[in-house]
Parts: structure tokens; sequence; C-alpha cells
């Protein structure tokens, strides 16, 4: 497990699912990784808005299906109060047709209840650094319920993206944060920046995420899991 550098805080997640032992069970995954700190545990989307808006986490883990406010309302009310918290959906088979909804709502990210302990690890990083994040098993569901959407919404080809811009879009696929582009091509963090702009008009993608969609679908993205 890596360890926090000096000055360096950890990442504060609230986790909300009306489980109460998936909550156990992601708040002791979470406490294994000192990156990371639960600040609080909702039990549905209303209780996960008021305490987003009382402790303002770095990120939210979010189931889908809650009583009372579901967790797409939720997590749409929470990032137009809260840009900066991102949102991560956990979903499971057979809950595909609520993505759409959920990406159209602003979250950052996607994964599977059934995913290895590792992926809800990375999520929750690559969101809190700004990344987009879909775990592999669950990215393969997307693309593949979003073939349709996107007949009706056609992308422009990926031939429109220079050589470099195919390179960001991969690394946006992986759920690397501007920083971490920045690192790996050894760029500016401002030039990526500007190269990240450019790919979503090309591509005519409204977020990171679509983006990041479109590189699984590509298969710019090297798959797993």
């Amino acid at each position: 497990m890596e360890e926090t550098t000096p000055g360096q805080r950890p990442v504060r997640v609230l986790v909300a699912d009306d489980e109460t032992m998936v909550r156990a069970g992601i708040r002791a995954i979470l406490a294994r990784d000192p990156r990371t700190d639960v600040v609080a545990e909702a039990a549905d989307g209303a209780e996960a808005v008021s305490l987003a808006g009382r402790h303002r986490p770095d990120v939210v883990l979010m189931d889908i299906q809650m009583p009372g406010l579901d967790g797409i309302t939720a997590a749409a009310r929470i990032h137009r109060a809260l840009p900066a918290t991102g949102v991560v959906m956990l979903t499971t088979f057979g809950e595909d047709h609520f993505i759409q909804r959920a990406l159209e709502e602003g979250a950052s990210g996607f994964l599977l209840k059934a995913d290895d302990p590792r992926e809800l690890l990375n999520g929750v990083q690559a969101v809190a650094s700004g990344g987009a994040y879909l775990s592999p098993r669950v990215a393969a569901r997307v693309v593949a319920g979003l073939r349709a959407h996107r007949a009706a919404r056609p992308r422009r080809p990926l031939q429109h993206l220079t050589d470099r811009e195919r390179d960001v879009l991969a690394r946006l696929g992986a759920g690397l944060s501007n920083a971490e582009i920045a690192a790996e091509l050894h760029l500016v963090e401002g030039t990526v920046k500007a190269h990240v702009s450019a790919v979503l008009a090309k591509l005519g993608a409204r977020n990171r995420v679509e983006a990041a969609i479109t590189a699984h679908e590509a298969g710019l993205v090297a798959r797993g899991g």
C-alpha cells in the first residue's frame, strides 16, 4: 500500500449505500489505504446530500438505487452544489440503463460492486485528482450499453485527433489527471489542459467521462479484470 507524502492529506470520502454491510465493506477496504479517509456514511440519497454539504468530501461513493432520494438524483444535487467533489457511482450487473442518466448528471466514475477492491482504491484516487474512472469490467458494459446512444448522436472519428491528442485521450481513459498525464508525456500541465480541451471539442464529448468512454470504445485503454 502506498504511503502518503509529507504535506499530502488523505482523500476525504463519503460512502452512500443503503446496505450496512456494503458500507462496512467499503470502509474496511478504504481503511487499508493511508491515502484515504472515510469522513461520513449515508444510508440514503437525502442523507448523502446533507452530509456532503457538511463535510465537503473530495469523493462520494454513491450507490445508484437507494430508498427515497435515489443515488443519481443525489449525485446531481451534490455536483451542482459542490462541483469540486467527484461522484463515483457504485453499480451492479443489470443497472446499465442508469449509466447514461448518471453521466448526464455529472458522475465522474463508475465501479461495479463486484470489482476487485483495488479498483475501488484506483477509482477514488483517480477522481480525487481530477480524472474520470471506469473500472475495466464496467467500461466494457458502458461501451456496450451506449452503442445505440452513440448511433443516435454520432461522434467525430478519432482521425481528427493528432497523435499527441490520441496519447492524451488514452490516458484520460485510464483515469489519469492532467498532472499525471503531463508527467507521463513529459509536458507542462498547461499544455495537457489545452490538449484535453481540444480532445473534448473534436470528439463532441461533454466531459472527461465521455472522453474516457470513447477511449475504451476505440481500444486505446488496456483491458483488464
